[in-house]
């Protein structure tokens, strides 16, 4: 699951910081989910912004969404309930692409008392990432803490497995959500999304169009879709996060653009990872990534990037996945992050549903994402949600259609 860092813009007078514990002047860093609803919120630095993150947040769910800021949605329209009482949210959005909610969600899954739980599960504000840490200041793992991570990544690479082998037509993101919350649970460990910032289910679920933070809903996997399954376990006082594009039906891996776009992001999370070793930059993974998603005609989305993970969900580095980008620090041994690609086949940009967490392509374009958790040692770097050899999914080769079209270009004949 990613994070959204700050956005630096240019302001000409100085104003507070909006960092609930900061009284320093803000910066040029706004928060860039304010942008989006018309609203001013100016942070000193990233840091205050991340350790304020989980409050802050809750101001825009305030806000409702950017549409019904400027009276174009009025609060609790929703469309007829269908025959079996399913219904659309948010009849009035103007929506990007094909892709609609399908409500009512299902209730929140209980996890017993006796699993061990992050910070925020009862309340929803994770409040352990907001603590101070210095802008550079990113966590070196003891020996016994990689161990930690070690076991918290293959029990999420194992449930990862276990949800894809669901992703089939016919079936609803809400019984992935369901698979993977019953999963987590027979692991003694907790879904990490389950009410972090509010998130109302156990994993995100995103298809076609939607980039990342989709919520389970009672929509219905068509053949075609393609479909990024998000998960994270909190186990032993750890997280460990990954995700994965599966081609759902037979008729999903004969499409030349599902399999450009879902192949595209594979090949730059494998190559990026390829340069993960001590001193290794991290805004350099930005720059192969973007090379090869313009290779194969593809955009980078910018808005959301990796980051690191331990004990706490989200916290430093920051690891953008787009070229020529300011991030600060290099790789060390004992170092967690993830590197998250999130690949388009048409625009960058992204836009947020009024649900506040789901964000598509602008274009309606589709797009993949892939992750891993990756531990950085003395002379490289250790994938540490590595697939095993029973994985589903994995890589597919380009069509060829008959008509001689590859790789969504035409090639043209004497």
């Amino acid at each position: 699951m990613d994070q959204a860092p700050a956005k630096e813009i240019t302001v000409a007078n100085k104003r507070a910081c909006s960092g609930d514990d900061c009284s320093n002047d803000a910066g040029n860093l706004q928060c860039p989910t304010c942008q989006k609803i018309g609203k001013e919120s100016f942070f000193c630095g990233q840091d205050c912004f991340k350790r304020n993150w989980g409050t802050h947040k809750t101001l825009h769910k305030a806000q409702n969404s950017m549409l019904a800021n400027l009276n174009l949605l009025p609060p609790k329209v929703i469309s007829e309930p269908d025959a079996d009482g399913h219904f659309n949210p948010f009849p009035s959005y103007p929506f990007t692409g094909s892709l609609r909610p399908r409500y009512p969600l299902s209730q929140k899954r209980e996890v017993p008392e006796k699993i061990r739980k992050p910070d925020y599960a009862s309340h929803g504000i994770p409040k352990s990432e907001q603590v101070f840490v210095g802008r550079n200041k990113i966590k070196i793992l003891s020996k016994e803490e990689q161990e930690g991570m070690r076991k918290v990544c293959r029990l999420a690479r194992e449930v990862l497995d276990i949800a894809a082998r669901e992703a089939k037509p016919g079936v609803t993101t809400d019984h992935i959500d369901k698979v993977v919350h019953d999963a987590c649970l027979e692991r003694d460990s907790y879904p990490s999304p389950l009410n972090y910032c509010h998130f109302p289910k156990s994993v995100c679920t995103s298809p076609n169009e939607v980039i990342c933070h989709g919520i389970p809903d009672q929509r219905v996997l068509q053949d075609g879709d393609i479909l990024n399954i998000d998960v994270t376990l909190y186990h032993g006082g750890f997280h460990g996060d990954l995700n994965e594009t599966y081609y759902v039906g037979d008729a999903a891996a004969k499409n030349p653009d599902n399999v450009r776009v879902v192949e595209a992001s594979r090949v730059c999370l494998e190559e990026a990872i390829k340069l993960v070793k001590p001193g290794a930059l991290f805004r350099d993974y930005g720059n192969v990534i973007e090379k090869i998603a313009k290779e194969r005609n593809c955009g980078v989305v910018k808005t959301y990037c990796g980051h690191g993970i331990n004990q706490l969900f989200h916290c430093a580095p920051n690891v953008p996945h787009y070229g020529k980008n300011k991030a600060v620090g290099e790789a060390k041994p004992g170092m967690c992050f993830t590197i998250e690609p999130m690949i388009t086949l048409g625009s960058y940009k992204d836009k947020t549903w009024p649900d506040d967490w789901t964000s598509v392509t602008v274009d309606g374009s589709r797009t993949a994402q892939f992750e891993h958790t990756l531990l950085v040692t003395e002379t490289g770097v250790e994938i540490l949600t590595a697939r095993t050899a029973d994985s589903p999914g994995g890589p597919v080769e380009m069509p060829v259609p008959s008509n001689g079209e590859a790789n969504g270009v035409a090639n043209g004949s004497g």
